[in-house]
């Protein structure tokens, strides 16, 4: 190479001096932010990656943006291939003076390892390019196949991530068995908990079957009737939207990680299913900005709302059941008629061997193992052994409307005692539980009132088309469908009511072959009309919409639901 041009050099080495400034505060801005700022080692990705073979790709534009590496001098510049040394000063400054003064710069010899490439020889070459603003270099390339492929978006990080998933893949060899099969994630160090779970699931089958099968057998086994069930039910219900920043893996190892704690935490075991509807409903359900949290934080609980009519449905729909409702949460006092309320649901439950989650909210931590708790946890699990019922219950403290809607996420489907119904009375609605309940919870919500006989037989549809009532209608019809019982729909005339809301119930059944209902038309009071209904019929079980208030008019002017759970005798399903 020529002497350079004096001022040329000078030049040159001043903007080396200025790209050292930058290359020193990209330094610092990493140690603060935690997040490094070296250029990844080729040695390291290839051995972390399984590199495989290598095939030779001749000459080539590359874009600069997409080296993210070098083989032998990583540690000489930064992610961005500003120079880190004084010392590189003369070199680097030779290089650019070379380019200004027109003589150019031959290709620089490069690996290509995925979408991104590492610098064999050329470093300098590919720093005076960035330094002036060049897209593209030219290079020799030499790909090297590995199992998992890079990007250039790749932070160190991601690599050890992807590093961690090619030994997953190389001692599972799931990318062959299932060549669909992505289960790349971000949670780096949990791999090994994947590996633990193909090697109890080997164990179990042999434990059941009495015979060994095959690492292979076990991976594609567990990849098929483990995991991918699971990922299915994420998808379903739409938690990939909800955390944009992890993979299904990710949340299938979160879900499964965590469903110790959390059962610990509740007192009841938990699926994986559940767990992913939970977690669902709760990110669904966050504040979202700074008006929703400040509106949190000054709406007082007992004027709270509740999820928006439907949710619980998208929900349920997307689960693996062959049931509508698998799991009661069963809020437990220890008077006579919550004994006597459990004497029906159990009668519910029979039927399709469903499960009881009972809950004993107490006031204090102390109560929580106090004699009482004890005793009410004693009796709530005979007396559903005694049924044949699958039941557990929790004790836990705290506020009792607040406990029952945080732990209603994990239940199909809430019931309460009816003890003390809502009152006509503004301030004395306030405080009720079970209006609360029912305002809040993001779950059905059946009601049995004290006394309460025959849980199931002859049911009575309130329907008035809105959205929490197409939420009964769909209950009812299933219900209908399951059941043999007798089913009447009721529609009451008003100002927000057309007669059409009763066309609309009808042509809704007769959708899904129900063609035996009979069918009310009346006119308001609403209330009165739909308990008058229910004598007629000899009902004994009523479905309906939730609220049609908001709480803050809910408040003042009542509903209703209020009067007919004041007033009604059997069993109330509420839906929302």
């Amino acid at each position: 190479m020529p002497a350079p041009h004096p001022l040329v050099y000078n030049t040159a080495v001043a903007d080396f001096r200025r790209a050292r400034k930058k290359a020193a505060f990209q330094q610092v801005m990493a140690r603060l932010r935690g997040r490094p700022s070296d250029l990844l080692a080729y040695e390291d990705v290839c051995r972390h990656l399984k590199a495989d073979e290598a095939v030779r790709m001749g000459v080539q534009e590359i874009s600069l943006d997409a080296i993210v590496g070098s083989v032998g001098r990583y540690k000489d510049f930064t992610r961005d291939f500003l120079p880190k040394h004084d010392s590189d000063a003369e070199r680097w400054a030779r290089v650019k003076t070379a380019v200004m003064d027109m003589v150019g710069m031959p290709p620089i010899d490069v690996y290509k390892v995925g979408d991104v490439y590492f610098v064999i020889d050329g470093n300098h070459r590919v720093s005076v390019a960035r330094e002036l603003g060049g897209k593209t270099i030219s290079a020799r390339v030499t790909e090297v196949k590995t199992r998992v492929p890079l990007s250039p978006d790749d932070d160190p990080d991601e690599i050890i991530c992807k590093a961690r998933y090619a030994e997953f893949l190389e001692q599972t060899n799931l990318d062959v068995l299932r060549p669909e099969a992505d289960l790349y994630m971000t949670f780096c160090g949990h791999f090994r908990h994947l590996l633990a779970q193909i090697e109890a699931y080997k164990q179990q089958v042999a434990a059941e079957t009495d015979q060994e099968i095959t690492h292979e057998v076990a991976v594609v086994r567990w990849y098929d009737e483990v995991y991918t069930p699971v990922v299915e039910m994420i998808e379903a219900q739409g938690m990939m939207r909800q955390f944009p920043e992890r993979t299904a893996a990710d949340l299938y190892v979160l879900l499964s990680e965590r469903r110790e704690e959390i059962e610990r935490s509740l007192g009841w075991e938990v699926d994986l299913d559940e767990a992913a509807a939970a977690l669902a409903a709760t990110e669904a359900r966050r504040p979202r900005g700074l008006g929703g949290r400040l509106l949190q934080a000054i709406v007082p609980p007992e004027l709270a709302d509740g999820p928006e009519p439907g949710q619980w449905r998208k929900f349920q729909t997307g689960r693996n059941l062959d049931r509508l409702f698998a799991d009661y949460l069963v809020a437990m006092g220890n008077r006579k008629s919550d004994w006597q309320m459990l004497d029906q649901v159990i009668q519910l439950a029979t039927l399709d061997n469903d499960r009881l989650l009972g809950l004993h909210v107490v006031s204090s931590l102390e109560a929580v193992e106090g004699e009482m708790a004890q005793a009410v946890q004693v009796r709530f699990r005979q007396q559903c052994a005694a049924a044949g019922v699958a039941g557990e219950l929790a004790v836990e403290a705290g506020n009792v409307v607040e406990t029952i809607v945080k732990r209603s996420v994990w239940a199909d489907l809430v019931v309460l005692g009816l003890e003390h119904p809502p009152s006509g009375r503004p301030l004395r609605r306030l405080g009720n539980r079970t209006s609360q309940v029912i305002q809040r919870c993001p779950r059905p919500v059946l009601v049995i009132p004290a006394g309460a006989k025959r849980p199931l037989g002859r049911v009575l549809l309130a329907y008035d088309g809105s959205p929490k009532a197409d939420e009964a209608l769909f209950v009812a019809t299933y219900l209908r469908l399951r059941r043999p019982i007798s089913l009447t729909v009721v529609t009451v005339v008003t100002e927000h009511t057309p007669p059409e809301a009763l066309d609309k119930a009808r042509a809704y059944l007769a959708a899904y072959g129900v063609t035996d209902a009979a069918f009310v038309l009346r006119q308001k009071p609403i209330a009165a009309a739909v308990l008058d209904t229910a004598v007629t019929h000899d009902i004994n079980f009523l479905i309906m919409g939730g609220f049609g208030f908001q709480p803050m008019m809910h408040l003042m002017l009542g509903s209703t639901v209020d009067e007919i759970l004041r007033r009604f005798p059997h069993p109330i399903l509420i839906c929302r």
